[in-house]
Parts: C-alpha cells; sequence; structure tokens
C-alpha cells in the first residue's frame, strides 16, 4: 500500500516571462506534518496553489496524485470536495460575520425549505471551536477576536470540510509566542487524530519542533527532502540560501558618536480611554552610529512608543520632550517629524507602509515628494533615477521599478519601505519588526542595510519580537514592560536570560 498520500510530480509552472516552479516533486506521507521551507519568492505558496486548485489544472505541467488518484483541480471547491483544504496567511475571514457564518460560509446547514438552520449551526460550530480549543461564543464577530483565535476558527472553519489534509501558510506569522504555541501543540493534536499536515514556515525552530520532515524549495526547484532526525537549521538554511550562513548577522563594528535623540517623560494615553496609560514615563537615548534595541512581550507598548513619538501617529493626551543633538524638537505631526529628521517603518508594511497597487518608484518618493518637485509638479525623470539606484543599491528583486509592490515578495516590500525612509534622508530611524515575515537570506540583507546605515552616523532603533535578532545587531537594549522602561543593557551585559527578566519584570510605579 502506497504510504504517501499526496505525490505532485514534476510541476512546473510559468508567469509571463518567469519560471515559477521547474519540476518540483513533492511527497507527503499519510498522517505526517510536513514542512515546506525556502526563501521569499522561492515558490513555496505558488505549489500550494497548484495543489489547492487556485492554479487550475492545465495551467501547469505535471501531475498531482491524491489518495493513489491523479486528480485535476478546475478550482479551489474541486479540492476542498476531495480533502484539501488550504489557510493562506492573509486570513479569508469576513469581519463582520459571526464565527459561526464564517466557518459555513459556502457551506450552509440547511433545514427545512432549503433555509439555513441557525440553531444547528451555532450548534455545530461549537462542537468544532471545542475540538480546535477556542472558547468563544458561536455568535461573536469575527472582527471581535485576535488574530490568534481567528486562525483557530480559520481552522475550524477547515475541519467543517471533513479536511484530509491540511495545508498552513505561514500560520504563526502574526502571532505572539503563547498563540503560536497553542497552534503547533493543536497541529500535532490534529495529526493524533488522522489528519496530515503541510506547513510553510520561516520560524525554523517551530520546524524543528513540529516537524516530520521537510522539504526545502529554492529558485522554483526541490533541493531535498529532510527526515525528523536529520534536520538541522544550518543544513535548511545552507539548502534555502545556497552556502553556509556561519554567522546568521553580519559583523558589526560601531562607531558611536554624540547623542543624537533623547525621550524625556514620553507618556501616551489609550486612543479610546483616555484614562488609560499605555506608554508610561519613557526615557531613552540614541547616539549616532548606535542601534538601540527595545524588546519586550507582546503589548509592553513598543509599538504604541514608537507611532506616539513619530507625529502622535497614536494615543491619546501625549505628553514628554524629545531632543535631537542637545535641541528641543516637535513631532506633533507626521510631516512634522519627518521634518525634524525622524522616520518610522511600520510593523504592518502592507497596511501601513505601502501603497500595495502602486508602482516601487511611488513608493520610493511617496515621504519625500518635495525633493521632486518644483512648482507643485514632480519631476518624473528624477523620480525615476533616484528609485532605480535604490533598486540597485538595496538589491529589489524586480523586473523594473514600475513594477507593483504587491507583487513583490516579503523581503523585497521591506527594502522598498527602507528606500521610502531612507530618501528622506532622517538623523534617526525607527524600525519596527524589520525582517517579520522574511526569510533568513533577506534577513541578513535587511541586517547589513541597518549596519550600513549606523556606520553613516544614522541612530537606529529596532523594536523586534526575536530577541535573538536584538542580541545579534544592537549595541545596547532596552526593556519595557507595560508601558515602562524597566532595564537597560550594553550588548556585553544583555544575555537571553537577563534581557528576558527584564521584559517580565513589573514595571515599577
Amino acid at each position: 500500500m502506497n504510504p504517501n498520500i499526496l505525490e505532485m510530480q514534476s510541476i512546473t509552472k510559468t508567469f509571463p516571462g518567469v519560471k515559477a516552479l521547474q519540476d518540483v516533486t513533492l511527497e507527503v506521507a499519510r498522517g505526517e506534518i510536513h514542512a515546506i521551507c525556502g526563501e521569499n519568492g522561492a515558490g513555496k505558496s505558488t505549489l500550494m496553489k497548484v495543489l489547492s486548485g487556485v492554479y487550475p489544472h492545465g495551467s501547469y505541467d505535471g501531475d498531482i496524485v491524491f489518495e493513489n488518484e491523479v486528480v485535476a483541480f478546475r478550482d479551489i471547491r474541486d479540492s476542498e470536495a476531495k480533502g484539501i483544504v488550504i489557510i493562506h496567511q492573509e486570513l479569508a475571514l469576513s469581519p463582520y460575520l459571526s464565527i459561526a457564518e464564517n466557518i459555513f460560509l459556502n457551506n450552509e446547514v440547511k433545514g427545512a425549505f432549503g433555509l439555513i438552520d441557525w440553531n444547528k449551526a451555532n450548534s455545530e460550530a461549537a462542537k468544532l471551536l471545542a475540538r480546535v480549543g477556542l472558547k468563544e461564543n458561536p455568535t461573536t464577530r469575527i472582527l471581535d477576536l485576535g488574530v490568534g483565535k481567528q486562525q483557530l476558527v480559520e481552522i475550524a472553519k477547515a475541519l467543517s470540510k471533513r479536511v484530509k489534509l491540511l495545508i498552513l501558510d505561514e500560520p504563526t506569522a502574526a502571532l505572539n509566542d503563547e498563540d503560536s504555541d497553542h497552534l503547533l501543540d493543536l497541529i500535532l493534536h490534529l495529526k493524533g487524530q488522522g489528519i496530515t499536515s503541510i506547513i510553510i514556515s520561516h520560524k525554523l525552530n517551530e520546524i524543528k519542533k513540529i516537524a516530520d520532515s521537510v522539504t526545502v524549495i529554492r529558485d522554483g526547484r526541490t533541493i531535498e527532502t529532510i527526515a525528523k532526525d536529520d534536520v538541522t537549521e544550518e543544513r535548511i538554511i545552507k539548502d534555502m540560501v545556497g552556502r553556509d550562513l556561519e554567522h546568521r548577522y553580519p559583523e558589526h563594528t560601531p562607531n558611536i558618536g554624540e547623542e543624537i535623540l533623547r525621550v524625556e517623560n514620553w507618556t501616551a494615553h489609550h486612543p479610546q480611554d483616555a484614562t488609560r496609560v499605555i506608554v508610561d514615563n519613557v526615557n531613552l537615548n540614541v547616539r549616532r552610529g548606535e542601534i538601540v534595541g527595545i524588546a519586550g512581550l507582546m503589548g509592553a507598548g513598543r509599538t504604541e512608543f514608537a507611532m506616539s513619538l513619530f507625529g502622535r501617529s497614536y494615543g491619546s493626551r501625549v505628553t514628554g520632550k524629545v531632543f535631537k543633538a542637545g535641541v528641543e524638537i516637535q513631532t506633533r505631526s507626521v510631516s512634522e517629524a519627518i521634518a525634524n529628521g525622524l522616520a518610522y517603518a511600520t510593523e504592518d508594511r502592507k497596511m501601513y507602509g505601502l501603497n500595495l497597487i502602486e508602482d516601487i518608484k511611488r513608493n520610493i518618493s511617496a515621504a519625500s515628494l518635495e525633493k521632486l518637485s518644483r512648482a507643485g509638479l514632480v519631476n518624473d525623470n528624477e523620480e525615476f533615477r533616484i528609485a532605480n539606484e535604490y533598486r540597485r543599491d538595496m538589491n529589489i528583486k524586480a523586473p523594473s521599478v514600475l513594477s507593483k509592490t504587491g507583487k513583490l515578495s516579503g523581503g523585497n516590500q521591506q527594502k522598498v519601505v527602507l528606500s521610502k525612509w531612507i530618501y528622506s534622508d532622517p538623523d534617526v530611524l525607527i524600525l519596527d519588526e524589520p525582517t517579520r515575515g522574511i526569510d533568513v537570506g533577506a534577513k541578513y540583507e535587511i541586517y547589513t542595510i541597518i549596519n550600513r546605515l549606523a556606520a553613516e552616523g544614522k541612530g537606529i532603533i529596532v523594536i523586534s519580537s526575536e530577541l535573538p535578532e536584538l542580541l545579534g545587531i544592537c549595541d545596547r537594549i532596552y526593556a519595557l514592560s507595560e508601558g515602562r522602561i524597566t532595564g537597560e543593557l550594553p550588548i556585553e551585559q544583555a544575555t537571553p536570560e537577563a534581557v528576558l527578566t527584564l521584559m517580565t519584570m513589573e514595571s515599577p510605579r
């Protein structure tokens, strides 16, 4: 008997001018958790879209064998009818509908005369929620749930379709550590119920925790499949990038100068509830050429601090003082913050950092149009020239600067965000989760860019949920807890244990 539930044989998928997949082979054993790794743009998601019918039979070459039968899916309904369900990184839930309505959307529970039986739908939804460990009323609206709970609703929805093969594309990318652990435990639990899973993830520690085997794809080709006992992060990274990364972080020799930024007694209240203090009396400083990290658990107030500092983008009743090179400045609006030499690269590049339907050129110039304008008219030739310079210098992989940013990989989108802010010529850059959702090769490039900016004498603040990242690139680290600074460590003293102790410390009142 064939032990494999799935075989994808010599899959080739071509887009105009680009061969996204070339002779890719994938074998997934029945009942296993199979991980797929690769850099952004390697072809992982394309392969899963072929499997799930998003790219229909006839639009690719090769064969898909599912449960010993060659299948030809015309659309996603065909694959779901066979028990293959994909959960995309961008969750496909309707925010204004209830949990139950989302679970049974296009698969409604009907009673007499073809009408929806809401009592039965809510009852069945409650059973599915129990299976995924989500303690919520089925009538709760999706918009009232956090991202972690929404991910569980997606899995409940898959279970309602009698899933046999569950595909999860970067399922923990937007989750905190607690929600990530819960989701990984659930995938292991589903394995015990006989459900096979394919998981795409950049988080190699998670892959080592749950995967039975790992297939690595690079440049649209299968590199190798590794059995669980042979999986190491070093081997996966070498397969992904085609070379050894002896050091995960580039060499950084700081050349630290005088103080460039000082923030005193910075306080911000919740935008809707002015009685709630979210950022509480924060004091910090950054020197020229210095990379300063801000560590903290989810909800500690890191992003809220950065956004409130950058033009009051967050909060109400924001108070405190900001000094640049010893002179007090105002940052009461985004334009005022930019004019005073501050830049902020948001953690949510797709929502707030980029215009995804615009091209690379327009995104790079967006924060600095006055530099390209005369009498209110933008010099298109100069805009094109500048964008091409950044495309070359930042190694943005795209056919041209006229390419839409929404079509770029996560790493290249992040390079466009950085290009936009670097072109604004700031003295201080605040980088909020600068490598979230991008692969190890692209991360290395981002770290190299950060080092280069510091070497040019800029002050850099890095906010990251990945403690190894902060320890690997920073010169000094502040810890934030419950909106307050709980400690400050030079990198020589910043052990994981020391930083975690400060991150989990109750903030002094």
